[in-house]
């Protein structure tokens, strides 16, 4: 039976960059993924980003729920009495 490698050896147990940094449980893919959005920040800037990204979802949501509001206003004024 074939067995799925996911960049961690079945000997030792240990991914390629194991030895340097702790992996805290996330994948080679995740790491690498992180390390290239926010590698050349620092950590001031990484909590600003961190919280503009929530705002913008959070304003997102806001808008979505606007263009509800709109449609279903739209169609009672649509609807002949």
């Amino acid at each position: 039976m074939k067995s799925r490698s996911s960049g961690v050896e079945r000997g030792g147990g240990r991914s390629s960059r194991e030895g340097s940094l702790p992996t805290g449980g996330i994948s080679d893919a995740t790491f690498y993924h992180w390390k290239a959005k926010y590698g050349g920040l620092e950590v001031s800037e990484t909590r600003r980003l961190r919280q503009l990204e929530e705002e913008n979802g959070r304003l997102k949501k806001i808008v979505a729920q606007q263009a509800l509001d709109l449609d279903a206003l739209k169609m009672v004024l649509a609807k002949k009495w």
